[in-house]
């Protein structure tokens, strides 16, 4: 296993949501064609743990976000971090909402 999050996405809808737990964790938001539109985290100010973060990203992306994929961990900022290195590694820079996250974490090279 690697350090990308190769999951498979799931539907994101407010059901699938629902019948997550309420743990921390990270997670990814993409569009119809599996284009990462959002990495983001669930941590411990988050009332309902990961439900409560995709919940406010539906709310944010619209009809735009249509999947997501997620890992439950207790290290979601490390974790969250290692996903924007790989993110910008793999596409060259944040999604767009995220750009400003760029100068904080550092460059990541895997092999």
């Amino acid at each position: 296993m690697g350090i990308r999050l190769e999951k498979n996405w799931e539907i994101l809808n407010s059901a699938r949501i629902k019948a997550l737990p309420g743990q921390l964790g990270v997670y990814q938001i993409a569009d119809k064609d599996e284009q990462i539109i959002s990495v983001g985290y669930a941590g411990a100010k988050e009332p309902f743990g990961i439900r409560s973060a995709l919940e406010r990203e539906i709310l944010l992306h619209g009809n735009v976000a249509t999947q997501f994929r997620y890992e439950f961990t207790s290290n979601y900022r490390s974790r969250w971090d290692e996903l924007l290195m790989l993110h910008i590694y793999d596409y060259g820079e944040l999604p767009e909402h995220q750009r400003n996250e760029a100068s904080r974490v550092g460059r990541l090279h895997p092999i």
